[in-house]
């Protein structure tokens, strides 16, 4: 009896069969994600007249993808001559920036603005180097029409005037090989117009130089054979430094992409100045011109290393900038070009 009421109150029973497990149901089908679709309408930033009008433009497509699709329409618009601002008085978008990440709804209007003919950095880079090398090699030379005619391809009997130009030939052949087999540049080509303006500084800074290390007149410096090997020792010790830097710099950016790293200090001691300075390609360029000044006590070199200076801490203060402004964990005890000072 007793085993008869707990089989009862349990509700099962020797003959009694144990319940089928129930089948899970079958997940309905995920509905297909819808993608919206952007209208893009590109308008002349001057004139405002419709160039162009995309329908249908996936929100995954970057800013270079909508160039190239201008450029169908527009053959003589190649992308590289193209710039595409969301505003006519703002900046120009990146190549890289994603239609549906722009601050723009489905109907986005852009602007669009010709950057003229385009040329490669590194075929203006080879320009700058290229002009300055043969330049000063006709004033070392003697050429006839530079000076006198009874000075016509005589040598000068100084020793620092053979060594100007040994070092002045090092370094622009030195940038020349880095432009060819080092440099990877961010940017891929510059308006064409720039060349007269950068070519033009370059060519008629060396042609100034040239003309009055090479002179017939030119005196040595005041201090002698001392100041000579004391200031062609600065300018190959920064000359080492610069290449150690643009080696490292090339190693921190991979080919064909634009990721940006921060640059850090490797086992080459050229580049442990990393740890103080945000452009020591800078740096060091800076001291070759020290050096290449104090060797050949020049004015006009020394004009020419002011100038540059004030060019170089420009480029380098953007540089430093633009490091803090994405890197948060950029070491704050870095200058832009000089430790400590600026």
């Amino acid at each position: 009896m007793d085993t008869l009421a707990l089989e009862a109150k349990s509700g099962k029973s020797d003959g009694a069969a144990a319940p089928a497990p129930s089948k899970p149901r079958p997940k309905p089908p995920k509905k297909a994600r819808r993608i919206v679709y952007f209208e893009v309408e590109i308008l002349h930033i001057k004139t405002r007249e419709k160039l162009l009008l995309l329908d249908k433009v996936e929100p995954t497509a970057t800013v270079l993808d909508i160039k190239s699709l201008f450029h169908k329409s527009n053959p003589q618009w190649y992308p590289a001559r193209q710039a595409l601002c969301l505003d006519p008085k703002g900046k120009p978008l990146r190549d890289e920036d994603i239609l549906q990440e722009l601050p723009v709804g489905t109907t986005a209007t852009f602007y669009f603005k010709d950057l003229g003919s385009q040329m490669t950095w590194g075929t203006v880079f080879l320009i700058e180097c290229i002009g300055p090398l043969v330049i000063y090699l006709l004033f070392y030379f003697r050429l006839p029409l530079i000076y006198t005619p009874k000075y016509e391809f005589t040598a000068s009997k100084h020793l620092v005037v053979h060594i100007a130009c040994m070092c002045h030939s090092f370094h622009y052949g030195k940038r020349i090989l880095e432009t060819l087999f080092v440099h990877r540049f961010s940017h891929g080509t510059m308006p064409m117009r720039n060349i007269f303006k950068n070519g033009s500084y370059y060519w008629c800074s060396a042609a100034w130089m040239a003309y009055y290390i090479n002179h017939p007149l030119y005196t040595p410096p005041y201090y002698g054979e001392k100041q000579v090997k004391a200031a062609l020792g600065i300018f190959l010790f920064c000359q080492l430094g610069s290449l150690s830097i643009h080696m490292a710099l090339r190693n921190l950016k991979l080919s064909g992409t634009k990721v940006k790293k921060i640059p850090y200090p490797t086992k080459n001691p050229f580049t442990w100045i990393f740890a103080l300075v945000s452009c020591p390609n800078y740096t060091y360029e800076l001291g070759s011109w020290i050096g290449f000044t104090l060797m050949t006590q020049c004015v006009p070199v020394l004009f020419f290393t002011a100038v540059g200076f004030i060019q170089m801490t420009i480029w380098a203060k953007g540089k430093h900038r633009s490091y803090l402004k994405e890197f948060k964990e950029y070491p704050t005890l870095r200058s832009p070009i000089l430790p400590f000072i600026l």
